[in-house]
């Protein structure tokens, strides 16, 4: 179990909150092991990141809802997903636009996410980021339980990649359980996929069987 911070305001995102949360998602995401991979030259990281979350972040207001702090220091990206993932028209095209020469190794995790991703109805948990400089103060936490409670409310399981061993062991304290890791490549880092809840109808996992890869949607 987690303890969680009751002293937060989580809210939906507003257009207006966008600018600001480009800026604080971009740098939760532009260090550590995934970042070095898809962009190995570290003056690019920082560039690369900002045009990504400005893409995600946008599809997410867009098709999606994005839960953020009132303060803006940290954000939840979510989407509901049923049997099938749905499509967001020109996905790829945005990637490459917003990625630029980095935009395989984005559309290599799409891909790898897609192939492994549930098929069952569930919240997605796409991406949550607190900024550096406020980390280490139960910020993702109380995004998550926030969240939980809805998802508790309508009996809905979620899913998530865990892309270290640090964010894999909260998950699991919120509840998630881990699978075996998947790789990109085999030096690429490895992503935990991780399901909370239960499953109707007798299904024994969420998960399909591993198939080639696709170019993932949103």
């Amino acid at each position: 179990m987690s303890t969680t911070r009751t002293d937060l305001n989580i809210r939906p995102a507003t257009a207006e909150d966008l600018p600001r949360l480009v800026s604080v998602m971009a740098a939760a995401f532009s260090t550590g092991p995934v970042a070095e991979w898809v962009a190995p030259e570290p003056a690019d990281r920082l560039a690369v990141f900002t045009g990504y979350m400005k893409l995600m972040l946008n599809l997410g207001i867009r098709y999606g809802w994005v839960d953020v702090t009132d303060d803006l220091s940290g954000a939840a990206i979510w989407y509901r997903r049923d049997d099938t993932p749905s499509h967001v028209p020109d996905h790829v095209y945005g990637l490459q636009e917003a990625t630029g020469r980095h935009a395989a190794r984005f559309l290599l995790l799409d891909a790898m996410f897609q192939a492994r991703h549930p098929h069952v109805p569930h919240w997605y948990l796409a991406y949550i980021g607190v900024h550096p400089a406020a980390q280490s103060r139960r910020i993702g936490s109380a995004l998550l339980a926030h969240a939980h409670e809805a998802l508790d409310r309508e009996n809905m399981p979620a899913y998530l990649e865990a892309s270290d061993p640090r964010n894999r062991d909260l998950y699991a304290r919120h509840g998630y359980k881990a699978e075996t890791p998947m790789l990109p490549t085999p030096t690429g880092p490895p992503f935990w996929p991780m399901w909370r809840g239960q499953l109707n109808g007798g299904l024994r996992t969420p998960f399909p069987a591993v198939s080639p890869p696709r170019r993932r949607s949103l």
